[in-house]
């Protein structure tokens, strides 16, 4: 049974007391225990931060950057274990799990270029003998508050760019798969990063309610339900915080009767069951335009028939279980919604055999096979509700119009993509659809780490995206500086080659 700490000052540390169970999805069964950090363990993780980012704020970029380096390599040595604890813990299979470090990776190696990144302006006699130039500085104590979808990749979203600014960060990961954070924790400490600087506080409302209200907290950083985002938005600002909250989702691809049906059936089934649908990027409603739909439905299905479901640890699994036995239950209700809505349950998941063995919904463990409901009403809570699941709906729409009104009409602004041959369709899509993330013939439109990630709507809280440059301006806060100097000066002789130092 692993027993799974929090991680503050360079060092494991173990709860005061309470405690919380970690599931194997794949099984049922309690794997460990993690602890949950009470106010005075946040407190503790906040001190040694604030204790150690004056000396890391100092440190110069080439220093930091230097550290990013060797954190990269240590991560990308290590992404198979970083992999089997995520498979363990969340249920995705190991492959995704590879690709979701891999992603993550992507930041760290952004980060890596921060003495690019943190350059700032210079103009010269902007008045007589006077220069004036811009400069960006670190916030100071920072917070990442992050989901179980991705344990590895979200917060890597966060803390590289974070740290590399030259911030502490505190990172709240998801009580639902923590033993990721703490590896990660420990790879920062080889790479030679000061203790303090990053750490660990697992647990729940309690901690994350903590830092939200800490003084000594400058920003904090979340993704996760717009609930829940909602709030931290709210709370964190009214105690005078940055905040970035990004929340939930429903994304759709409108598919136009020029589309590769081929093409848009492998798109929709990857983009919509990859990870068991818990992905804020998933594709959740294929719309349809006449007279596409009942070929296409065709496509979709037999695809989802050929899928193989298991175990997250088996190399023949394409896709595994749900997070938790709460999470698949809610997501299972949403089948019964979609019929008595008037939809039709073309392919239902909870008899899909896990592995060739038993339906789902008689395996141990937290299994819903993919599940597609086609006839899906506008309007109804199937197509504007976030499921969160392996549930693929499709909606029948007259025209481009129609579609697009649907997607601009919806609660959730974060990602959708069209599929068509159409060049002028595809361009009028970009500019008239109302979401943040938009993919073309892409059906996971997630923006590579030099770009910025984020919605529209109640997808995002707050007015920077994550990672990218929105992400250097986030955890940095500007100065200009005006300055004259009447007379010249100069140091010593020094006939050595300069260096960075």
């Amino acid at each position: 049974m692993k027993n799974v700490t929090h991680w503050i000052a360079g060092n494991p540390v173990e709860g005061s007391g309470r405690t919380s169970e970690i599931f194997n999805p794949a099984t049922g069964e309690v794997s460990g225990q993690v602890h949950l950090a009470s106010v005075a363990e946040v407190d503790t993780a906040v001190a040694a931060a604030v204790a150690a980012y004056p000396a890391w704020r100092d440190s110069s970029l080439v220093k930091r950057s230097q550290v990013l380096f060797r954190f990269r390599e240590l991560m990308y040595a290590n992404r198979d274990e970083l992999a089997r604890l995520i498979s363990e813990e969340h249920g995705k299979v190991h492959s995704d799990a590879l690709g979701e470090v891999a992603r993550g990776l992507e930041v760290v190696e952004f980060a890596c270029g921060i003495p690019h990144l943190l350059k700032g302006g210079f103009s010269e006699g902007v008045s007589t003998r006077v220069d004036s130039y811009s400069i960006r500085q670190p916030l100071g104590v920072v917070a990442g508050i992050t989901p179980f979808n991705f344990p590895a990749m979200v917060p890597m979203w966060m803390y590289p760019i974070a740290i590399a600014a030259g911030n502490a960060f505190i990172l709240k990961p998801s009580e639902k798969d923590p033993s990721a954070s703490l590896l990660m924790a420990s790879l920062w400490k080889q790479a030679g990063l000061p203790d303090g600087i990053f750490s660990v506080v697992q647990g729940d409302k309690v901690a994350v309610d903590r830092l939200l209200e800490h003084p000594d907290v400058r920003a904090v950083s979340f993704v996760g339900s717009t609930p829940i985002a909602r709030y931290v938005y709210e709370t964190g600002t009214a105690h005078g915080k940055r905040v970035q909250a990004l929340g939930g989702a429903k994304n759709h691809m409108l598919v136009l009767p020029d589309a590769d049906l081929d093409l848009v059936a492998d798109a929709a089934v990857s983009a919509g069951f990859g990870s068991a649908g818990e992905r804020c990027m998933a594709i959740s409603v294929v719309l349809a335009v006449d007279p596409v739909g009942d070929e296409l439905v065709d496509k979709i299905v037999s695809r989802v028939s050929a899928l193989t479901i298991g175990p997250g640890d088996d190399p023949a699994s394409q896709m595994g279980p749900l997070v938790t036995r709460v999470h698949r239950d809610k997501v299972v209700s949403y089948l019964d919604v979609g019929v008595a809505e008037g939809a039709k349950l073309v392919v239902d998941g909870r008899r899909t055999p896990v592995l060739g063995g038993t339906a789902a919904e008689d395996t141990p463990g937290f299994w819903l096979g993919p599940t597609v409901l086609d006839h899906v009403p506008a309007g109804s809570r199937v197509q504007q509700e976030e499921i969160f699941g392996p549930v693929l709906t499709i909606v029948r729409v007259s025209s481009y119009e129609e579609g697009v009104e649907l997607i601009n009409g919806g609660e959730f602004g974060n990602g959708t993509a069209v599929f068509t041959n159409d060049g002028g369709a595809a361009r009028r899509f970009q500019n008239e659809v109302e979401v943040g993330m938009i993919g073309i013939n892409v059906p996971i439109p997630v923006p590579m780490a030099f770009y910025s990630f984020g919605g529209w709507k109640s997808s995002l809280f707050g007015d920077t995206h994550v990672h990218g440059t929105e992400g250097v301006h986030f955890y940095t806060r500007g100065k200009v500086v005006t300055s004259r100097w009447l007379d010249p000066s100069h140091g010593g002789v020094n006939l050595g080659f300069p260096t960075n130092k």
